[in-house]
């Protein structure tokens, strides 16, 4: 632990067998553990004040490691270090989930203070400043109000966009019925809001219940495909839940038809310099390379390019790392690696494009400019037929 005269700053390492309750609050998913029914509010009101560097629990028997949470609120309260919650399986479990953890640590007593509350890219809030306490005083936390479960499909027949409910049936407002919470307005035309007529409708290869596939116009390959909210929505981070369970869904789909046909996806999202979410799905044949080679072609490149691209925990919310409006670039791999950087001042708008075009993955570098490889309408009208038809068997849409 380290003391600055009387104030006490935090220990290095806490060790307790259970976890605390609402560790996962805020944070990435706890897997099959709920963490707001198991758990101690206790040990949450412990971990609170101690203040440790790293938490390690294991009394559920299973592997989880949370992104750290910071210790101070910000702009409130003095900056203090992160802490990392990490919980462990039992030895020898035959699910072979991780019961051992290598790490390296400076103590605190040898650090600066500068070193010491750097944070780090992917941080949180703290999980504990309402849930633990409070639980810990009898008290009971409220569920965030959820939102209202109505839906839209856009109707690709009408001339005019116009959005309808899952019954058919027009919805009449009524001052005593909760509104579903619109997405906001574009601030003049976009190319991309579904019911916008600047929208290139022949591009539109899928639509669902929030999000649609669209080709992407002057794409690296045939089925380049982009991940679209039907409402306008700028980033990932400011996607409301049922859009991001769509966005989701749409995603495991197209590596499963991918996979089908012999390639693995990649996926990228650059907010940055863009007014509606783009989530650029690149298809890359299995024979070309492995995932790893992917990973260190971005990295690679990253680096020649003064882009500090970090890897982010597989399993945590791109929200916990960006808060809206914030520019960053974001890279999703098939083996579920996640790439992430922060966009503070410049970025190169075609980077993505580039890193894929490039020997190393597709062996394409004339492509890496979209204004570069665009085709007649004909041309992509006949494609994007060519992928509704195979996309077809893979189509969850048909379903509802």
């Amino acid at each position: 632990m380290l003391c600055s005269g009387s104030q006490f700053k935090g220990v290095d390492i806490l060790l307790t067998s259970p976890w605390p309750k609402y560790v996962g609050h805020f944070g990435n998913s706890s897997g099959e553990v709920d963490t707001k029914t198991c758990g101690s509010a206790l040990v949450s009101s412990l971990a609170t004040d101690l203040k440790p560097r790293y938490h390690f629990a294991a009394l559920e028997k299973t592997y989880y490691e949370r992104l750290p949470y910071r210790n101070h609120i910000v702009l409130q309260e003095n900056a203090q270090h992160a802490t990392r919650f990490i919980a462990l399986a039992n030895v020898g479990n035959p699910d072979k989930k991780k019961y051992l953890y290598a790490f390296s640590i400076t103590p605190m007593k040898l650090m600066g203070a500068a070193d010491l509350v750097k944070q780090p890219p992917d941080v949180t809030e703290n999980p504990y400043r309402k849930s633990g306490k409070d639980s810990a005083g009898g008290k009971q936390i409220p569920a965030p109000e959820e939102e209202s479960p109505c839906q839209f499909f856009f109707d690709l027949n009408e001339k005019q966009g116009r959005k309808r409910s899952s019954t058919g049936r027009e919805i009449k407002s009524s001052p005593h019925t909760k509104q579903p919470r619109k997405p906001p307005q574009p601030p003049g035309p976009c190319w991309f809001c579904l019911a916008s007529p600047e929208v290139e409708k022949h591009l539109v290869v899928n639509v669902g219940t929030h999000c649609y596939l669209a080709l992407a116009k002057g794409g690296l390959c045939d089925d380049h495909v982009l991940i679209l909210p039907i409402g306008h929505y700028q980033s990932v981070v400011e996607l409301s839940t049922e859009v991001v369970e769509e966005v989701e869904k749409y995603k495991a789909t197209l590596r499963r038809f991918f996979r089908s046909r012999g390639k693995r996806c990649v996926l990228f999202e650059r907010n940055y310099k863009s007014h509606h979410l783009q989530l650029q799905v690149i298809p890359v044949p299995l024979s070309c390379c492995a995932t790893d080679d992917i990973k260190d072609a971005f990295i690679s490149q990253a680096q020649e390019q003064q882009i500090e691209l970090l890897e982010i925990p597989e399993h945590s919310d791109i929200k916990q790392i960006a808060q809206p409006g914030a520019a960053y670039f974001y890279v999703e791999l098939d083996t579920g690696a996640k790439l992430f950087h922060r966009i503070k001042r410049h970025f190169p708008l075609q980077f993505g494009r580039e890193v894929l075009a490039s020997e190393a993955i597709l062996n394409i570098p004339d492509k890496s400019d979209w204004r570069q490889c665009q085709i007649s309408k004909e041309e992509e009208e006949t494609h994007a037929r060519r992928f509704q038809k195979a996309f077809e068997p893979f189509d969850f849409t048909l379903d509802d």
